[in-house]
């Protein structure tokens, strides 16, 4: 899984970078909580008001500064426990950035959104959703709220794993297949994340706690019951919000669905499946053009592919006073296969890789990655991890992560990520995170939940076709399906779509069954 929305250009909606301290300039003070059903022991948190105020203050990287200073936008923080389990104990504040509806005098409510990822900002999201060209009914009658997750982005305490040095060290490392090397980098991984962030907090960053603060959330929003539209990860937010809240659930739209009773192997294999579909996609898009870096003939361009990039494993290419590794070219690529809105700078990046020149491809890897033209990386990678770690069981058996591997290796035989870096049989970083982990797979019972929507985009490369379809079936909720070749579709230009979810947000008008859209 990755970050659902891509902005047009080369430019991922990613997390802002350091956390905000301090108090904010004055603003406006709003109590509109509490509202709704309020869990025993959480009343002051479900009450507290927030204090709204200008969202430039809150920007910390070149990214958030453009987002945050779109005129009309609100930001404040929002204080949640730390550990639910002793709300007395200290507490963790969750970054909100508001975009009121354009009719308050008919608006229904808030709509929440997150991103994806795990780890990207949904307040730089939902600042770069409504800048988009949808014209969706949804920005008149809904205020739009997103919100960091705890340890992501403006939100405190954060993840925090590697020092921007040793990110850029990491990606010029060549691909290996040294387990006793992978594991020893991975273990060293894990112990500086819980150096640099504390056990405690990464105990409590897993899906299972960002569904609670979304409840307290909607109460302080003054939302009796809660609208929420989720993107990719955001997809497993709302699956497990439904299944702790389900009676406070007013609508959901979740697109780009991410298979809830999926474990980590299967989520590998559907993923090597859905890029290696987007890469043919993609070639078949190329080979129709004059100018395709990969020549004209599809039964040879991913061939092509594989000789253009191969080289950088042992002879990067100068990007300025950086150099664009292996790593890097395969970042871009994957980047690029999230929307067919970066297959043409992918083209020119690839030519440029023929003439020996990497600017566009750095440019993907970077956007992908969470890196800004300062050199600072956002936490979006290093909270990825951390989120992860606690939403799957940690697989210590070496037979098992052999079987795995072997499993994944016949999955992605032929493709273009096997030949960039073939499966091994090594210990992941979870098998050394310091924490248990707070929630596992598994398809969800759901009773009393409102029907919600499910999006699911038949070419979609990161989250395929079938996991919204059994994720519409598991919450007896709603398919609509969008033709293409692009990861999530709602609120993305395509009128089907964007009319047919925004009925759906405002009216709670279920489109017909089987209602296709391309």
């Amino acid at each position: 899984m990755r970050a659902g929305i891509i902005l047009v250009g080369l430019v991922l909606v990613a997390g802002c970078s350091t956390v905000v301290t301090g108090t904010p300039t004055a603003g406006k003070v709003q109590r509109s909580g509490p509202a709704g059903a309020v869990p025993a022991g959480l009343e002051q948190f479900y009450s507290q008001a927030l204090v709204w105020s200008g969202c430039p203050q809150f920007a910390t990287d070149d990214e958030s500064r453009q987002a945050f200073a779109g005129r009309g936008l609100q930001c404040a923080t929002m204080r949640v426990p730390l550990d639910y389990a002793k709300p007395d104990g200290p507490a963790a504040t969750i970054g909100l950035l508001r975009r009121p509806a354009d009719d308050q005098q008919h608006k229904v409510g808030s709509l929440v959104i997150n991103p994806g990822g795990p780890g990207a900002s949904g307040m730089s999201a939902a600042a770069g959703l409504y800048s988009s060209d949808s014209k969706a009914e949804v920005f008149k009658r809904f205020d739009l709220v997103g919100f960091d997750p705890r340890g992501v982005g403006v939100s405190s305490p954060k993840v925090h794993c590697l020092t921007d040095q040793e990110t850029d060290r990491q990606r010029l490392e060549p691909p290996t297949t040294d387990v006793a090397k992978i594991e020893a980098e991975n273990k060293d991984y894990a112990a500086k994340c819980t150096q640099r962030t504390g056990a405690d907090v990464l105990a409590t960053v897993g899906t299972r706690d960002v569904a609670r603060d979304m409840d307290v959330m909607r109460s302080v929003l003054g939302d009796q019951k809660l609208t929420y539209l989720g993107f990719s990860y955001g997809t497993r937010i709302g699956t497990e919000y439904a299944q702790q809240f389900p009676q406070s659930v007013r609508a959901m739209v979740l697109d780009g669905a991410v298979d809830p009773d999926a474990d980590q192997l299967d989520e590998q294999i559907g993923q090597a499946k859905g890029f290696d579909g987007a890469i043919k996609d993609f070639i078949k898009w190329c080979v129709a053009r004059a100018d395709c870096a990969l020549g004209h003939d599809a039964g040879a361009a991913q061939t092509k592919l594989e000789q253009l990039v191969n080289p950088l494993k042992t002879r990067p290419v100068a990007v300025g006073d950086r150099q664009l590794s292996f790593s890097d070219a395969a970042t871009g690529i994957i980047q690029a296969m999230y929307s067919n809105q970066l297959w043409e700078p992918l083209n020119t990046g690839l030519t440029e890789l023929a003439q020996g020149q990497g600017r566009v491809l750095m440019i993907l890897a970077d956007a992908y990655l969470g890196r800004g033209q300062d050199g600072h990386y956002s936490n979006l990678q290093d909270a990825f991890t951390a989120i992860n770690c606690v939403d799957q069981p940690q697989l210590k058996d070496r037979a098992e992560v052999q079987k795995e591997t072997e499993q994944l290796a016949e999955a992605a035989k032929g493709t273009f990520l096997d030949e960039a870096q073939p499966p091994v049989p090594a210990l992941d970083v979870c098998a050394f995170w310091p924490v248990p982990p707070t929630s596992v797979p598994h398809r969800p019972a759901v009773t009393g939940l409102a029907p919600v929507l499910v999006i699911s985009t038949t070419g979609d490369p990161a989250t395929p076709y079938q996991s919204g379809v059994d994720l519409a079936d598991a919450l007896h909720g709603g398919l609509l399906t969008f033709q293409g070749t692009q990861h999530t579709a709602f609120l993305q230009g395509n009128e089907c779509v964007d009319d047919a979810a925004s009925s759906y947000l405002i009216d709670l008008k279920m489109p017909a069954e089987g209602t296709r859209c391309s």
